[in-house]
């Protein structure tokens, strides 16, 4: 399978999981037992707004390597045909380059560039 004609929409909807398992998973660990709890932390994480957020961070800090570098800027393009209406559109096309990126990783089997990524998220 090459992993660049993938459909980055595709990527993204992976990556969405992937990621948002590493959070719920980050939160439980933390010690947060009640799901109205986890729910209202993972906000924290996992909403477009702060997803983008998170890229632009890491972004700043340099953390991205080329090809992953190139995948969000691939998905960063794509054509999106409608997003939430709690979020612009640029917004929504930045959390959409940061969940195909975990997308990317995950169908790369890069598991441990995935655990380095979220540590950086998560300190």
């Amino acid at each position: 399978m090459n992993l660049k004609e993938i459909n980055s929409l595709v990527l993204a909807y992976l990556g969405d999981t992937v990621y948002e398992n590493y959070i719920r998973l980050y939160l439980i660990k933390k010690g947060i037992s009640h799901v109205k709890d986890l729910q209202t932390a993972s906000i924290d994480y996992v909403s477009a707004k702060n997803q983008a957020r998170i890229l632009k961070e890491l972004m700043n800090k340099n953390v991205f390597r080329e090809e992953e570098l190139e995948v969000i800027k691939r998905a960063r393009n794509t054509k999106i045909n409608s997003h939430p209406k709690n979020c612009d559109i640029i917004t929504y096309h930045e959390a959409t380059s940061f969940e195909a990126l975990f997308g990317y990783l995950k169908l790369k089997n890069d598991t441990e560039r995935i655990e380095e990524i979220m540590n950086l998220i998560l300190l």
